[in-house]
């Protein structure tokens, strides 16, 4: 057994977490985007093999945003290569925040207290925002959160918060549980998503619609963000895992 293959096996003794969810055609969706369609090509029954065609959106279920989905002249899903897809994991659990206000916006000053807990986040790493949101993931209507004025109340980074990340730690990517990168109330205030254009105009990606992110600890993961390589796509569903300690 080689180095390559004794370091693998030693990541196997680790605890891994799939932070994707499934993907079927009533999971919550942005509202520019169609359910997922299934079409079937072949049964086993009728043909002895089993062949479906998808119809789905690029920000179904857990995916990747490469910059080019909100910044024109950014790169686009094939630009981002396999080194910028594993990285050091640092997740910051606002879960308790999230709860007293559904629509919290992570500050730099949350980014900082977690910083004097666990020590400065280092360059490179991938920075996701645990809120607990994903266990809404079963029910549109609530995970939408959305009043009577038709503002959705879910949680979200600020830009002040983005800009931290990337301009003093530059970190390589962000995740997050929701739909978009923005609170449901500050995109409302703005009227567009603000935080989500600032991040991939920085020319760096994001994951988006991450799951079981409240089952990781805060330092000592990695994150795996694999995807299709469909060319010229702005992003595409993904199966995104971690490796943690026990």
């Amino acid at each position: 057994m080689n180095e390559i293959q004794k370091l693998l096996e030693q990541l196997k003794s680790y605890r891994w977490v799939n932070l994707t969810h499934e993907v079927h055609e009533n999971i919550p969706i942005y509202h520019t985007f169609n359910p997922l369609k299934e079409t079937i090509i072949s049964t086993m029954e009728e043909s002895r093999v089993d062949s479906r065609e998808y119809t789905i959106g690029t920000s179904h279920g857990t995916h990747i945003d490469a910059p080019k989905h909100f910044a024109e002249g950014k790169r686009g899903m094939e630009e981002i290569g396999l080194k910028e897809r594993v990285l050091p994991l640092y997740v910051i659990h606002l879960e308790d925040k999230v709860a007293e206000t559904p629509g919290y916006a992570v500050t730099v000053e949350d980014i900082q207290a977690f910083e004097a807990e666990h020590g400065t986040i280092p360059e490179g790493s991938f920075v996701a925002f645990s809120s607990g949101w994903y266990k809404r993931f079963h029910d549109s209507d609530l995970f939408k959160n959305t009043d009577e004025n038709d503002v959705e109340h879910t949680p979200g980074w600020s830009i002040p918060a983005l800009e931290y990340l990337s301009r003093t730690r530059n970190v390589t990517a962000i995740g997050h549980e929701t739909l978009n990168t923005d609170s449901g109330v500050e995109a409302a205030e703005a009227g567009f998503l603000d935080a989500e254009l600032y991040w991939l105009a920085e020319d760096k990606y994001q994951v988006e619609l991450m799951a079981n992110l409240d089952q990781l600890p805060a330092v000592g993961g990695i994150i795996f963000v694999t995807m299709p390589h469909i060319q010229d796509a702005p992003g595409f569903p993904a199966e995104v895992f971690a490796i943690v300690p026990e």
